[in-house]
């Protein structure tokens, strides 16, 4: 005589909580199918109807069967599974790869990337990897930057912030740009006709040189139009005839042009600026020269950046630096894992594209 399956009788509760868990979008399939099993069940069905009817074992059947018997919804879950235990330290792992990265890199290699990290610290790159990203180092990325030595600093770069953020009603604010030395090429270009009947469209590579151009351009920081100039060269003369331009450009309006530090773009002291007394000059910039603007971009370790000291210039820049411009321009944190000197594969692939820019 075939033994008689285990009786479920369930309460509006129980079977609520049950259609629910069919019912829930992203509940995972063997949650639904244990519910499937006890709601069929409790309907009279056999072992062997419901794993014909669910496509499943008759084993798998009693087995969840007799556990909803036995611990109710609680047992419709799965043991907890810690799974294997970790083979590497973490916190360790981290320190070892701080440390690793004040070396310098193997010989032959500019800067460390994973492989060699994975290789010098014995371990996977994927742990290598994952260390990095939990603590946002690039190993590719770059970062300088400069302390200003202008004890003014401070007051002219609020200026400009001050532009920006809330720029003078009936006035208009221009951040003004430029950039020398654009070569004027001159190729053939258009269709050609292959053998085969198809046709493509290009340049050929032969060119002719029409010596060089400099490209002025003012942003308009309200509207976002740019207005530009073309001119053979970039001396003061150039500067301000393109003045001139967004001079006529806005009849009758207030000027406030952001210029950077070069030293045809001064206007201070110049005879044009006194017969346009409406258009007002900003520059954050000191007008010493070696004072250059800030950059960013190499990767460095978090605990030397953390334990760097701050500048005295930066913390207060408002008052006169007594160091020298040597002094003051010197980065004051160390990179970690870079070189001066590329690769030669690297340098000679840098080479080709300057070469093919234009």
């Amino acid at each position: 005589m075939s033994r008689q399956p285990t009786a479920i009788v369930l309460r509006s509760e129980e079977r609520e909580q049950l259609l629910a868990m069919c019912r829930r979008p992203k509940a995972q399939a063997r949650y639904v199918e244990r519910a499937q099993i006890v709601l069929r069940a409790a309907e009279g069905q056999s072992n062997l109807q419901i794993a014909a009817a669910l496509n499943t074992r008759e084993a798998r059947v009693s087995k969840w069967r007799v556990r909803f018997e036995r611990e109710g919804l609680s047992g419709l879950h799965d043991d907890l599974r810690p799974g294997r235990p970790a083979l590497l330290d973490e916190a360790e792992l981290t320190k070892r790869l701080l440390a690793q990265l004040d070396q310098a890199p193997p010989a032959g290699h500019a800067r460390w990337d994973g492989a060699l990290l994975a290789k010098a610290l014995d371990v996977k790159a994927d742990h290598v990897w994952r260390v990095l990203r939990e603590l946002g180092i690039n190993l590719k990325r770059r970062q300088s930057w400069c302390v200003s030595t202008d004890p003014q600093f401070t007051e002219k770069a609020a200026d400009v912030i001050g532009l920006y953020l809330a720029p003078p009603e009936n006035a208009v604010v221009l951040s003004f740009d430029e950039k020398p030395c654009i070569q004027a090429l001159e190729r053939a270009q258009g269709w050609l006709k292959l053998p085969n009947g198809r046709a493509l469209t290009g340049f050929a590579h032969e060119y002719k040189r029409h010596g060089t151009s400099t490209l002025f351009a003012a942003l308009n920081i309200a509207t976002g139009q740019i207005q530009a100039g073309h001119f053979k060269r970039r001396r003061r003369v150039e500067f301000l005839a393109f003045m001139d331009q967004l001079v006529a450009a806005h009849p009758g309006k207030e000027l406030h042009v952001i210029l950077d530090n070069l030293s045809t773009h001064r206007l201070e002291k110049e005879k044009w600026a006194k017969a346009h007394p409406e258009v007002k000059s900003t520059s954050p910039q000191p007008t010493r020269p070696g004072s250059i603007r800030s950059k960013s971009g190499s990767a460095f370790s978090p605990a030397r950046h953390s334990e760097a000291p701050v500048s005295a210039a930066c913390s207060n820049s408002s008052e006169p630096s007594t160091t020298s411009l040597k002094a003051t321009t010197k980065p004051p944190l160390r990179f970690i894992g870079q070189r001066s000197a590329l690769r030669p594969s690297l340098w000679r692939q840098n080479t080709r594209t300057l070469s093919t820019s234009y």
